[in-house]
């Protein structure tokens, strides 16, 4: 009897634990729901476009594309209807991208962004595609902004300073 007992003892716990368990993975499953949306219309672009780095970022644009088209650490980003789309392609497909996984470079840009300063070099698809890692790697934008900085601030100091331009007397 006592046998008997402990068995419909140890039988029952099992019950009892594996019903437990049950209703936990049945709460999990329905948490986990998600909510798409719509990609956005397709990008009808009859060539790889030629981008620009943004300055002091390694976020380049596509300035000849109507609507913003970014590309950074190997992705294409595309904003739409206050929400933001990621592809590994600048044609698509989009993919909505979360909040939260956004690059934050990304939410940062001025406002300016797609003015384009004199100089800036418009770089092929292939050469971004081809060398976008090595450029990050050593850091190609840092050197080249410095390098324009100290023209610039060199052309403004010649400027200031032409021959003849000042009102002393000298001959």
């Amino acid at each position: 009897m006592k046998k008997r007992t402990l068995v419909t003892i140890f039988v029952a716990m099992i019950l009892l634990a594996s019903v437990g368990y049950s209703n936990r993975v049945i709460a999990e499953i329905n948490i986990n729901v998600g909510i798409k949306f719509p990609p956005p219309p397709p990008l009808v672009i009859p060539a790889p476009p030629p981008v620009i780095v943004v300055p002091s970022t390694y976020v380049y644009f596509a300035p000849e594309v109507e609507v913003d088209l970014l590309f950074y650490h190997g992705y294409w980003y595309r904003p739409y209807q206050g929400r933001w789309y990621r592809s590994g392609d600048y044609k698509g497909p989009w993919v909505y991208i979360v909040p939260e996984r956004m690059p934050v470079v990304l939410l940062r840009l001025p406002p300016n962004y797609r003015h384009v300063p004199p100089g800036h070099q418009r770089i092929p698809h292939g050469q971004l595609k081809k060398n976008w890692r090595t450029w990050e790697k050593e850091k190609r934008w840092d050197k080249h902004e410095s390098r324009n900085e100290g023209k610039e601030r060199h052309d403004m100091e010649k400027r200031d300073h032409k021959p003849g331009g000042g009102r002393g007397k000298g001959k």
